[in-house]
């Protein structure tokens, strides 16, 4: 068994603040006894203004808030999944949104690039969203070997497209990680439905820490951070609010289950 840890929050448009909110959040979760703990997506700034990840981008292993984890990370003695981070790509004019994953001492151990950008219409108070204006998107899937097992990366619009999923189940993952600010609207109606399906479809455990609450500009994000077990059941949740939710993950189980009922070995396209 192991003890996990999700972090549920609600950014706002300054960095400063929101570093101070997660910090005190992963402290939270390392003594109450958590060794892997994850934030959501845009953990550290969701501003009216599109651009504003591209005025914060950094150069993959150094920069503020890169250091910023893997101090967390390092003083916890905790695995630290950053949620999403804006780091410089190929492009000038747009970022990659990267999840990053720290070890116990500070030291990145993965990093997946978000593959699937949020570009549509929702009706809510920003009604259009173009991700792809400021994000350049990732090409690979990414499966992490840690002592909770090999976990899948991703980051929440991903969660809608269940090949990657496979595909990260393929390559061996057993916990899946989403890290998320999906919108209210689309949170209500599809949100805990994905999360169990993409559980149920891979016998796989889904960590799924989420943004809560009113942005800047309007913006609502629907919370709700999951822990859902392998036959699709949701052990663990926090349905509003800022704060922790934790769980114990028993990957024996997971694995028991593939070998008692074999459905991925059963695939015929």
């Amino acid at each position: 068994m192991s003890r996990i840890a999700l972090i549920q929050m609600c950014a706002g448009a300054d960095p400063a603040a929101n570093c101070a909110t997660a910090g005190r959040l992963v402290a939270e979760a390392a003594a109450a006894g958590a060794g892997l703990v994850a934030l959501p997506e845009s953990w550290f700034c969701i501003d009216a203004d599109p651009v504003a990840g591209l005025r914060l981008a950094e150069d993959e292993g150094r920069g503020p808030l890169q250091a910023f984890l893997a101090g967390l990370a390092a003083r916890h003695g905790v695995w630290l999944l950053g949620g999403t981070l804006p780091l410089r790509g190929e492009e000038p004019d747009r970022v990659c949104a990267a999840a990053l994953l720290f070890d116990a001492r500070g030291r990145i151990g993965a990093r997946y690039d978000k593959v699937h950008l949020f570009d549509v219409d929702v009706a809510d108070a920003q009604g259009r969203y173009r991700e792809s204006r400021v994000v350049e998107p990732g090409e690979r899937i990414v499966v992490a070997d840690t002592p909770f097992g090999r976990l899948g990366l991703t980051v929440c619009y991903d969660l809608r497209f269940p090949e990657l999923f496979r595909a990260m189940s393929a390559a061996g993952a057993e916990v899946f990680v989403v890290p998320s600010a999906f919108t209210a609207v689309t949170g209500r109606a599809h949100w805990e439905t994905l999360l169990r399906a993409r559980a149920i479809e891979n016998l796989a455990w889904v960590l799924a820490p989420a943004q809560c609450g009113t942005h800047p500009g309007g913006r609502e994000t629907h919370g709700d951070s999951l822990v859902v077990e392998p036959w699709g059941e949701v052990i663990a949740r926090r349905a509003s609010g800022e704060g922790i939710v934790l769980a114990e993950i028993d990957l024996e189980r997971g694995r028991r289950l593939r070998a008692e009922f074999p459905c991925l070995d059963h695939r015929r396209l």
